[in-house]
């Protein structure tokens, strides 16, 4: 009887594939999801590696899909989880698979980007919108004749006489 704490029994197994095979036989093994692979050459350095460049290609995809669902969520589109592994994809999907991540990356950039400025000018704008308003109102109060000894504090008596007609001009 197996103990809460242990896993059930496993036999040491060294497989010896082609190279042309290995990818397609430790994906279907890693699916089933029975296997436990150990490193036999923990003392190689990970840049000596005969697939490091491969991993390094699904490192950098992976980043891009966390990225894209990072904004996805942030947006609050719903996502559709099936909740089940996909099955990994052969060779030469991949290359599409990399290229179709790296157009989705850049465009989704370039939309956040195009989003940042609209806002910028947005704002300035709606700023400029409010100076305008506020420049209106006082050439509005400055116009009425009812309002002239406030005139002439502000803009002294030739001022008032020779403003006045700038005013009632503009």
């Amino acid at each position: 009887m197996a103990s809460l704490f242990r896993s059930a029994e496993m036999t040491l197994c060294q497989l010896f594939l082609q190279s042309e095979a290995a990818y397609a036989c430790v994906s279907e093994l890693g699916e089933l999801g029975l296997v436990q692979f150990r490193d036999l050459n923990p003392d190689v350095n990970v840049f000596q590696r005969k697939f490091v460049n491969e991993v390094r290609r699904c490192d950098e995809m992976e980043r891009k899909l966390r990225y894209l669902e990072k904004e996805i969520k942030k947006d609050g589109i719903p996502m559709l989880d099936t909740g089940e592994n996909p099955e990994a994809p052969q060779p030469r999907e991949m290359i599409d698979l990399e290229a179709t991540f790296e157009k989705l990356e850049n465009e989704l950039r370039e939309v956040n980007q195009n989003a940042e400025a609209l806002k910028r000018n947005f704002l300035e704008l709606t700023e400029l919108k409010q100076i305008l308003r506020k420049t209106q109102v006082f050439f509005d109060e400055m116009a009425d004749p009812s309002r002239e000894e406030e005139q002439v504090t502000l803009l002294g008596e030739e001022g008032l006489r020779a403003g006045g007609q700038a005013l009632k001009l503009g």
